[in-house]
């Protein structure tokens, strides 16, 4: 009997991938929104795969979306708390500030 792809294993390594670079880029937010839905499909998948390993290839997909991820979540998670932070602490306006310069100086 030939062997099925795992479902859910690829999708949970694409969310993870997408998770880590919307964690770097867009404040963090997107990544914990990705990184979570990556974990879930992770859960999925391995679930299914330790009902019957015999049947499904592609568990590694599933590891590495786990891995990629957790790695996601904390990247997002760090990203919210230092916004949090800049935003409460009154530093906001001064790292916008910093920024228009940067942007201007590079233009």
């Amino acid at each position: 009997m030939e062997k099925q792809k795992l479902p859910h294993a690829q999708n949970s390594l694409i969310f993870g991938i997408i998770s880590i670079v919307t964690a770097c880029c867009c404040m963090g937010l997107p990544g914990l929104i990705f990184g979570f839905i990556g974990l879930s499909n992770s859960k999925k998948a391995m679930a299914i795969y330790n009902e019957d390993p015999s049947l499904y290839t592609g568990e590694g997909n599933a590891n590495t979306g786990k891995i990629t991820s957790i790695i996601g979540i904390v990247i997002g998670a760090i990203a919210v708390l230092q916004l949090l932070y800049a935003i409460f602490s009154g530093s906001w306006q001064e790292q916008m500030d910093m920024y228009k310069e940067l942007i201007e100086q590079a233009s």
